[in-house]
């Protein structure tokens, strides 16, 4: 059986490490699930319900491995179908790799049916886009886009027309009239050096220790550097503020650490933020620039990967390109060890009543369930090396707050573009990642409807993933941030029947059960984690609870003010839910 074009694909895939692909068939790709066939004990075929989904789980896999992650699509349609995925993994800055077919050669710019130019279209997304010409560009194009998603930590897109992928391996077809051979290149990948420059590391300590009110804020770019962040913590006797995306780099049980930062964050971060007179920022390109530092106000040190985003939120006095691992490593030596710090003292104590207050709020007993107690639920019962993964919305509050990293757990969200639906393409991916590991999926109504198909392709792979829905049949999150900006909501609340998550679960030949009593929360989620397979909590939580930022400002309280008298509906069971979380601390 002769050797086809798409063969020198998967071949060099599994050369990469790649061992598996997430996607769904079409006839666009034909020719590469024959080479996924031929190779099918070397690179595994994923198969999903949405390609979106495999474009998550792309993604969702690159963040917790770090390795490559690979995405398949058919043209067209299935390609389009990808983006949102892409998109997650460009703006969080992962590699992944997306491979989509393409109209035959011959017939391209007739307008054939799906004719979709992925290449143009996916121009934005990708940091290398190429579409397959010839049989001979293969597999040389697969290392050079591969390599340049790791270098560039982004995406990257191979397109190839059928008649490519199924014409004989490493045919050249054409008269070659340049001085030059088709590439012949090799699956290997170098590490730029993360060690920074000597004077610039003793810029930054020089700095860092005239510093009387430290705070160090972290990233994704850290959690590899656990040990040197913590490390240097204590010399400086600084807290550490953590971006959600970053909220694994130290244990939520930290002395040092004063938990998160912006919306979901803390009262003490954001405190912090406001009387630190030295600000070192580590692993991060934190986007919401109003909850650092004014300008001019705080000297700034950024340890930073990537030159560009050196910079790019806030002044930079000392930016400092260089992996966070590496660069804290070279600075430690050079920091002047304080002890007996007040400053920290300070921000332990006030750490020590946030958690007294949040604590508060995990009430079994309140009707209807608080979404803080079923989170807490989770995160009680969970083993120490769970993965949780979340979508966006007032989850992914209640998650930052309630969900304790400690041992080795991790935690995975879309960070910056912050899509609804991932958390469970995330939780499937990450099964297959670590099958020895618990993961649990922590989603909303609203985002688990998106994609709940892949449940069942959950129950189909067998992957004993598990799935947690904060149900307020609503768009919770949309619905606070109208009346904050003044709005009465409109729009939001889905209306009855509510749906049964559960049913669907079982229907899939799952674990599911609906939760309705506070009572009921526990067993279920033991229940649930125990299960040997996929299984599916649905909680119906309090509608009206809302996802208070950690510190509300006049502004703010102002806006939430004006949509009540504007006509906010539900207004009484908002306010009751506000003056029993208020009584709940008080009482604590």
């Amino acid at each position: 059986m002769a050797r086809i074009a798409a063969e020198s694909l998967i071949e060099r895939l599994a050369e990469w490490g790649v061992d598996t692909v997430f996607g769904l068939p079409g006839d666009g790709i034909n020719g590469i699930m024959e080479g996924l066939r031929r190779h099918r004990e070397r690179v595994r075929f994923v198969l999903v319900h949405h390609e979106e989904a495999a474009a998550f789980m792309a993604t969702g896999y690159a963040k917790a491995t770090g390795r490559i992650g690979v995405c398949l699509a058919t043209s067209g349609p299935g390609g389009i179908h990808l983006l949102n995925g892409l998109y997650d993994a460009k703006l969080d800055h992962v590699p992944v790799l997306a491979i989509t077919g393409m109209q035959e050669t011959s017939v391209l710019g007739t307008g054939y049916q799906q004719e979709v130019h992925l290449d143009k279209l996916f121009a934005d997304v990708a940091e290398y886009n190429m579409m397959i010409s010839n049989p001979a560009q293969l597999p040389s194009l697969v290392d050079l886009a591969i390599r340049t998603s790791y270098a560039r930590r982004g995406v990257s897109h191979l397109t190839l027309p059928n008649d490519i992928q199924v014409a004989e391996a490493g045919a050249d077809p054409y008269e070659q009239v340049a001085p030059a051979r088709p590439p012949q290149t090799s699956p290997v990948y170098l590490q730029s050096p993360g060690i920074p420059r000597q004077e610039d590391v003793e810029w930054a300590a020089e700095v860092l220790n005239r510093a009387e009110r430290p705070a160090i804020l972290v990233g994704q770019g850290a959690l590899h550097a656990r040990d040197e962040v913590l490390a240097v913590a204590e010399a400086l006797g600084a807290p550490v503020v953590k971006t959600l995306p970053g909220k694994a780099v130290v244990p939520d049980d930290s002395p040092y650490t004063t938990g998160g930062i912006g919306l979901l964050g803390t009262r003490p971060s954001e405190e912090l933020m406001d009387e630190a007179d030295v600000l070192f920022m580590v692993g991060t390109n934190f986007p919401y620039s109003k909850f650092l530092p004014e300008p001019g106000k705080t000297r700034v040190v950024q340890f930073e990967a990537e030159p560009t985003r050196a910079g790019a939120r806030i002044a930079t006095d000392v930016p400092v390109v260089c992996d966070a691992k590496e660069g804290l490593a070279a600075l430690l030596p050079l920091l002047s060890r304080r002890d007996g710090n007040a400053h920290l003292a300070k921000y332990q104590k006030m750490m020590a009543k946030w958690r007294a207050d949040m604590d508060a709020l995990e009430d079994p007993d309140r009707d209807p369930i608080a979404p803080q107690y079923a989170m807490s639920v989770v995160d009680r019962l969970a083993a120490d090396d769970a993965i949780l993964t979340c979508d966006s919305g007032t989850i992914a509050t209640w998650a930052a707050r309630h969900w304790t990293i400690r041992g080795e757990r991790e935690f995975y969200l879309s960070g910056t573009l912050a899509t609804m639906a991932p958390g469970l393409p995330y939780a499937i991916a990450m099964q297959h990642a670590f099958p020895g590991r618990q993961v649990i999926a922590y989603v909303g109504d609203g985002g688990f409807s998106m994609l709940m198909a892949e449940f069942l392709t959950a129950v189909q792979q067998r992957l004993p993933v598990k799935v947690v829905i904060n149900n307020n049949n609503s768009l919770g999150q949309i619905l606070w941030e109208q009346m904050v900006l003044g709005y009465p909501e409109h729009g939001v609340r889905y209306e009855q029947p509510e749906a049964d998550f559960a049913a669907w679960a079982r229907a899939c030949g799952g674990f599911g059960a609906k939760i309705t009593k506070s009572g009921d929360v526990a067993p279920a989620i033991q229940q649930a984690l125990a299960h040997d397979g996929p299984a599916l909590v649905d909680v119906d939580v309090n509608p009206n609870e809302p996802p208070m930022p950690g510190k509300v400002s006049y502004d703010q309280a102002k806006s939430f003010a004006q949509a009540f008298l504007k006509g906010q509906p539900h207004k009484a069971a908002i306010a009751t839910t506000l003056f029993k979380d208020r009584i709940r601390k008080l009482m604590d």
